[in-house]
């Protein structure tokens, strides 16, 4: 689905604001495992995955853990830092080959007083995210690991291609148990 044709559907915008969107919309390209953002850095870009599979992860107690993931037409930021301008201790890392939108933050929120329709857009894609987040604090919360696991398997065919550390830090469970799941669905 192309770029704008997903936007519509949340929100349609005026041809003045598609236009002024355009301008700041570029399309980037990542390796496999490559850093989008660093740990530690600020958050001035606010992602759309187009294809492929990206992740924000940090380290906690040198663990590597996987707090999100991104695919096809999902929005990747770190809110907390996009938001506040603060540094964070999270970063956002390609998990495949991947092509992501990137939109300078400053740039948009810039844009938000004279097209008050991009405003309205992007705001009704940050409380899906904020949506989205407080429903995985739930499946955490409420949910079985096997229960999760299935969860993660209908949001995408991309799983395959996630390395079975990062799924098991997302679904808050050792590579033994995830694969004593994966055993008992087979």
């Amino acid at each position: 689905m192309n770029l704008f044709d997903f936007f519509d559907t949340i929100y349609p915008m005026g041809p003045e604001a598609k236009k002024a969107l355009e301008q700041l919309i570029r399309e980037k390209g990542y390796a496999k495992n490559e850093i989008v953002q660093e740990l530690g850095s600020r958050c001035r870009t606010i992602y759309i995955v187009k294809t492929g599979g990206a992740r924000i992860f940090y380290y906690k107690d040198g663990i590597d853990i996987t707090e999100h993931f991104a695919f096809e037409n999902d929005l990747i930021v770190r809110a907390e830092s996009l938001f506040t301008g603060n540094p964070t201790s999270k970063g956002i890392q390609a998990i495949d080959k991947t092509r992501m939108v990137a939109i300078d933050s400053e740039k948009l929120f810039h844009l938000y007083d004279q097209h008050h329709d991009l405003e309205r857009l992007f705001r009704l894609i940050f409380e899906r995210e904020y949506v989205n987040t407080v429903k995985r604090l739930e499946i955490l919360q409420f949910k079985s690991a096997r229960e999760r696991y299935l969860e993660l398997l209908e949001t995408t065919d991309f799983v395959q291609k996630i390395p079975l550390k990062y799924i098991a830090s997302y679904l808050g469970i050792t590579q033994v148990s995830l694969s004593r799941i994966r055993s008992g669905l087979g």
